[in-house]
């Protein structure tokens, strides 16, 4: 079982990005379950949410206290307790415009860091960075096929915000950045 949390704040999407990924993951014959975890349900207020994916059922409903994978929607998060509990050569996907130094001593495996930011505004018109950020996990551990997740968009998504959507996980798939063992991939 690969267990995945997502750290976010109210409004940029975390919730549904577990969702589509669980989507997208069902679409490859994959077991999935997510789920969030509210602090205040307030737009800005830290949310995490959860994603647990197997080859088998997954009766497991608790929180995740050590993920194989991290992936961070809001920057500033980084600089918060979410590092707790890791397993050994975990993966981090991180929303970033340059990836901080000083975390390559938490010992992931393999790091993924792009500015989901800009081109959230660059393509919805808003900093919301979930989708890009999809994109970026998909490329950054290839856990799952870009073609799944863009398959999955459509379940939560119509008409042009598919369209925006679509560009988001697309350029987040490609334009993200990834260190592998300390090289630049």
């Amino acid at each position: 079982m690969k267990e995945i949390r997502i750290h976010s704040r109210g409004g940029q999407g975390g919730v549904t990005a577990a969702r589509i990924l669980a989507s997208a993951f069902v679409k490859e014959g994959t077991f999935a379950a997510a789920f969030p975890m509210f602090a205040t349900e307030r737009r800005g207020a830290p949310v995490t949410s959860f994603l647990r994916i197997d080859e088998n059922p997954i009766r497991q409903r608790t929180l995740i206290y050590e993920p194989d994978c991290l992936l961070v929607l809001a920057p500033d998060l980084i600089y918060k307790n979410i590092f707790s509990g890791l397993k050994p050569k975990s993966v981090l996907i991180v929303n970033t415009i340059d990836f901080p130094g000083e975390l390559q001593s938490q010992g992931f495996e393999i790091v993924g860091f792009m500015d989901a930011n800009r081109v959230g505004v660059e393509e919805i018109g808003t900093p919301i960075t979930n989708t890009c950020m999809i994109g970026a996990f998909a490329r950054t551990t290839q856990w799952i096929e870009l073609d799944s997740v863009l398959s999955a968009l459509s379940e939560y998504f119509t008409g042009s915000i598919l369209e925006k959507n679509t560009r988001c996980v697309k350029r987040g798939f490609y334009e993200a950045e990834v260190i592998k063992c300390q090289t630049r991939v």
